[in-house]
């Protein structure tokens, strides 16, 4: 898992990969596969804030 190219702080965190999955990426495997991100942490992390990710809307909310 490469996270540490990604914004620290989680609310930054949210933004860049709603961002990304919005102009880039057609699902969340698809972003963690590039990105090389474990996707299990990223959804623990921004969890944390209360969002969870919508397959539908591909984004977190």
């Amino acid at each position: 898992m490469v996270m540490e190219n990604l914004p620290k702080d989680p609310f930054m965190l949210f933004s860049f990969i709603n961002m990304k999955l919005r102009d880039e990426y057609p699902s969340l495997d698809a972003l963690c596969e590039d990105l090389n991100v474990n996707r299990e942490v990223l959804e623990t992390t921004l969890g944390s804030l209360g969002y969870e990710y919508s397959p539908e809307n591909n984004k977190f909310w």
